[in-house]
């Protein structure tokens, strides 16, 4: 597990979650943990080593 900081979509506040970097690709929603919005995370890791990380407001 690799904690990661990121800001959030929404509030812009920085966040940060643990990320599995034993799953090559990952996408699933998260509820932030300031303003409790649903934030689509979408993550690629390599070797351990997180490749790419996005995190998106979902559209409505």
């Amino acid at each position: 597990m690799h904690e990661h900081f990121f800001q959030c979509p929404y509030c812009w506040e920085t966040i940060s979650m643990l990320i599995d970097v034993s799953q090559t690709t990952q996408q699933y929603i998260e509820d932030c943990e300031i303003c409790c919005n649903p934030i689509q995370i979408s993550v690629h890791t390599e070797n351990q080593n997180i490749l790419s990380f996005q995190a998106d407001n979902i559209e409505q």
